[in-house]
């Protein structure tokens, strides 16, 4: 380890560290030249081309974890990328996927400028034939369809679906104000149904947050990870590298850690124990680890509170006199244990998960006296038709060992502190934003609406079967940002039939799926080229936000999302024109929002626009809020020395009706009515953490789940022959996709390692190569979500067979999350 810190040379340690940047010009000897300000910037890009090498401050966008990097550009052209050491989630470093923003940014099959369809007919065998038009005609040609909508009132038939966004720039001051602008609830419909809504509805149910959080992993002595694969899949993937070697190699006492999860991978493969449970059942696990803790008497007393005579009355299968309990930062707690605990013993969970009792008793004992300690948990188990359930019971261990805003324990995301936008758009609404026709319609994925899914957040996944059936109406014109549905969404086939009955905007830099059925291409810059900012994803918990800034001009004739959404606002009719207009470009955004820097200079100096964009991150520590031993203090400058009352944990952490954890859900309880009715759960537990069992689609035998690997990279990696040439241990190579399936189930259907299999849902069926292996239960086929496409470009074609094909659409009725991991398949050979 000691070696390898040290095999760094001068040069690099010069170019990375604040000696090697900091002084423009000065900084060319020491291997690179330093970007200060957009001046300088100007003149770095004008250096570059003249010979010498730029060193830029940026931040990847291979996964959501935005690590701040270093571009290195010589000649005009970007060779190399490396961590920014003074960016507080790279730490100079990178994870496998770094480096692949130079083949993004060189990609030959990237679209290079806007375009627009000839051919009318539309079609995976059809060719758009594509021909090249101006900017202004294609900005004029959306505001052209978009305000003969709105003049007819149909302004609703106007949508506009992201999946990645960043920031202020393409989200927050850009698109978000167009939906109520404009005059359409369609517009910003994102992909956390595709995503974790299910992580982020679990929470709001449970302690009022509704949103992911951070973690203070360095300080944890305890790690229980479900579904949620550390140390290939989970944000931020290259700070959990970091994070891994520390508290796993140099931290005393080490980290413990046990991970469930239904197949093995590094995570499993690296944790001191691993868990391989039924899909679906991570909830039973979790209800019997709370029994576990309950009934031993091992819960954490200054947070949750005790029995008033100090006497341990959870005893399995007895119900406890709720008065005999004082809670203190729990609600519901004795209420719970009487509706659904005090059954689910570690036996019982043994028959519904298939792991063996006594692992669930050590495992639970382990969490609970192995202080701090924090259950995490994401995709794995919350991707079925119980998620939200699974997700409740789940965080629940952390309120029971009191992990919730303590040292090594888990939080909340603080923001950054930007300064007001150009522009307020509740200054520019005429009468039509205010009280048009839209006013009445439902979004076309029904969410939030009586017939659709009243609690999620967004649900892409259903607006092709809504727009088929007109259910609630026909969409007219959609415009894509960063998400290429027909690849990403379950039923994929659905948004080929819906496509090719609409007016399509894709905005993607890549010639994707969802591009081959549009009618008209607007490309995005890559990530390399343009300004953007981002603040953090939640990571550990004090604010912290990052600017991406072009290490070259655009290679062709691109531009950014934000400044095509600016253009195109600037040409709608009344207000909503003035107010585009009034923002100017993006860079014009951030140099704006920069300003709150100015009162609140971060701890690396940041304290302007320039400074940011010298730096690349503005963060100030620490987290402003800490729970000790049953008491909150809040950050009075000097230390967590300001003690909170109720009213103020209510206000700040637990957001819930009682100002405190609940194990009976407030939130769920207030839509109680819809809930029933539509979940025929029942009345008695209903808000409460319980077991459900998962209702599995596709008709099969065997559980097919559809994970990610370490090279994703969100799918923009598809037709990098170096992405793909690394993915194929675990992918597959030869353009063949590789499906794990246990040597029982292979020997008992007669397949043999590297035999050609046919997997079938009732939706369909693919083929894969079979990888026999014991690495996955015997009830289970694991085919990674990689490969597959037949568009997005020549090394990315052809490959393989696509797992949505054959994914059924079902959604859990509470977060509306897409339910990738409940389908089951038949297996044989082909």
């Amino acid at each position: 380890m000691e070696i390898l810190k040290k095999a760094i040379s001068r040069r690099r340690f010069l170019q990375v560290s604040g000696t090697g940047a900091a002084a423009g010009a000065a900084a060319v000897g020491s291997g690179g030249l330093g970007v200060g300000g957009l001046a300088t910037l100007q003149e770095a890009h004008a250096a570059a081309a003249d010979g010498a090498t730029v060193v830029n401050k940026s931040i990847c966008a291979q996964c959501p974890a935005r690590c701040g990097i270093d571009v290195y550009t010589t000649n005009g052209r970007v060779h190399a990328i490396y961590g920014n050491a003074g960016h507080p989630i790279a730490n100079g470093k990178g994870c496998p996927k770094m480096h692949l923003g130079t083949y993004i940014l060189y990609d030959p099959d990237r679209f290079k400028g806007p375009m627009k369809r000839s051919n009318p007919k539309k079609g995976r065998n059809e060719d758009p034939q594509f021909v090249p038009i101006s900017w202004d005609e294609a900005y004029q040609t959306v505001a052209d369809r978009l305000n003969a909508l709105r003049d007819k009132g149909e302004s609703h038939r106007f949508g506009l679906l992201f999946g990645r966004g960043w920031g202020a720039t393409d989200v927050g001051v850009t698109l978000a104000p167009f939906s109520k602008l404009y005059g359409s609830p369609n517009v910003g419909i994102g992909h956390s149904s595709l995503c974790s809504d299910g992580s982020v509805l679990a929470k709001q149910c449970t302690d009022g947050n509704a949103s992911y959080n951070s973690y203070d992993y360095r300080n944890a002595n305890y790690l229980l990870m479900f579904g949620a694969n550390f140390l290939e899949a989970f944000r931020p993937y290259n700070n959990n590298l970091q994070v891994w070697g520390y508290i796993r190699g140099e931290k005393t006492p080490k980290t413990r850690v046990t991970y469930v999860d239904v197949h093995m991978n590094q995570t499993a493969a690296a944790a001191d124990r691993a868990l391989l449970l039924k899909p679906g059942t991570d909830g039973a696990l979790a209800l019997a680890i709370a029994h576990v803790i309950l009934t031993e008497g091992l819960w954490e007393r200054s947070f949750v509170g005790d029995f008033t005579d100090g006497e341990n009355r959870f005893k399995t299968g007895q119900a406890v006199d709720p008065a005999s309990f004082a809670e203190k930062w729990t609600h519901g707690l004795v209420e719970w244990w009487n509706v659904e605990l005090k059954e689910r013993t570690p036996k019982w969970a043994a028959g519904v998960t298939t792991l063996p009792a006594e692992l669930i008793v050590k495992t639970a004992r382990e969490f609970a006296t192995t202080k701090p300690a924090i259950a995490l948990f994401e995709r794995g188990a919350h991707n079925h038709s119980n998620g939200v359930l699974n997700g409740m019971a789940i965080h629940s261990l952390n309120a029971l060992v009191g992990s919730l805003f303590a040292e090594g324990g888990l939080a909340y995301q603080m923001g950054p502190s930007y300064g007001p936008a150009p522009a307020d758009p509740d200054e520019h609404l005429d009468d039509y934003a205010k009280s048009g026709p839209h006013k009445d319609m439902p979004r076309i994925d029904l969410k939030g609406h009586e017939d659709g899914y009243l609690m999620a957040k967004n649900m892409m996944q259903e607006i092709p079967a809504n727009h088929l059936a007109g259910k609630p109406y026909k969409m007219d014109t959609v415009m894509f940002y960063m998400t290429n549905p027909i690849f990403s969404s379950p039923d994929a086939i659905a948004w080929e039939k819906m496509l090719g009955e609409v007016f399509v905007i894709d905005t993607s830099p890549f010639p994707g799926e969802t591009a081959m059925f549009a009618d008209l291409i607007l490309p995005d810059t890559t990530y390399l080229e343009r300004w953007q900012d981002a603040p953090t994803y939640p990571f550990q918990g004090w604010p912290l936000a990052q600017i991406r800034t072009p290490a070259i001009k655009p290679l062709y004739d691109n531009r950014t999302f934000g400044d095509t959404l600016i253009e195109i606002g600037k040409r709608i009719k009344g207000p909503t024109g003035e107010y585009y207009a009034k923002l100017e470009s993006v860079e014009n955004i951030l140099r704006h929002i920069a300003k709150g820097f100015e009162s609140d200079p971060g701890d690396n100096g940041v304290n302007s626009f320039e400074s940011w964009v010298e730096k690349g991150v503005w963060y100030k520590k620490p987290y402003h809020w800490r729970q000790v031993r049953g008491e909150f203090f809040e950050w009075d400058g000097k230390g967590w020395n300001s003690p909170m009352s109720a009213e103020d944990v209510k206000k700040k952490l637990l957001k819930t009706d009682s100002g405190k954890f609940e194990f009976k859900s407030s939130y769920l309880d207030h839509k109680r009515d819809w809930v029933l009715a539509k979940t025929g759960r029942d009345p008695a537990k209903f808000n409460f953490p319980h077991w459900e069992e998962p209702k599995y689609t596709g008709g099969g035998e065997l559980h097919f789940i559809t994970p990610k690997t370490a090279m994703h990279a969100e799918g923009r990696s598809g037709n990098l022959p170096n992405a793909i040439a690394l993915q194929q241990p675990a992918s597959g190579g030869n353009r063949q996709t590789l499906c794990d399936i246990h040597p029982s189930v292979a020997r008992a259907k007669g397949i043999a390692d590297g035999d050609r299999i046919r997997i079938r849902s009732s939706l369909g069926e693919i083929t894969a190569i079979a990888h026999v292996t014991e690495l996955t239960r015997p009830d289970t086929v694991v085919l990674p979500f990689e490969h597959g496409h037949w568009a997005h470009g020549r090394w990315a074609k052809g490959r393989g067979a696509h797992v949505d094909e054959i994914t059924v659409n079902q959604s859990d009725r509470i977060s509306g999350m897409a339910n990738y991991y409940t389908g089951k398949v038949s297996v044989e050979k082909a």
